[in-house]
């Protein structure tokens, strides 16, 4: 979220903001079993050949569910959260 200086209020990151935080794949780490493209439900690795590091075609549609990290054996994919999805951003402390 970003924070608007006027009023002090939070306001939602636009479309191309939130384009920026896409799974990240390491390369050194991935075993190219295509786990993450077979169980993503928002088909994120579209596209992506078999035996080859997945390649993240819409990352726009992640909604950070974290189906591909539970499936990937080598814990090659981090996910960036944005702020305002992070529980500890959205606490009332």
């Amino acid at each position: 979220m970003k924070r608007n200086a006027a009023d002090g209020l939070f306001t939602k990151p636009s479309m191309k903001e939130m384009q920026r935080m896409p799974p990240v794949i390491d390369h050194e780490k991935c075993m190219r079993c295509g786990n993450c493209a077979d169980v993503c439900p928002v088909d994120v690795y579209y596209g992506s050949d078999e035996s080859e590091i997945p390649v993240v075609s819409y990352g726009e549609d992640c909604f950070f569910c974290g189906a591909c990290i539970l499936d990937c054996p080598t814990d090659a994919i981090v996910l960036r959260y944005p702020l305002y999805a992070q529980p500890s951003y959205l606490s009332d402390k």
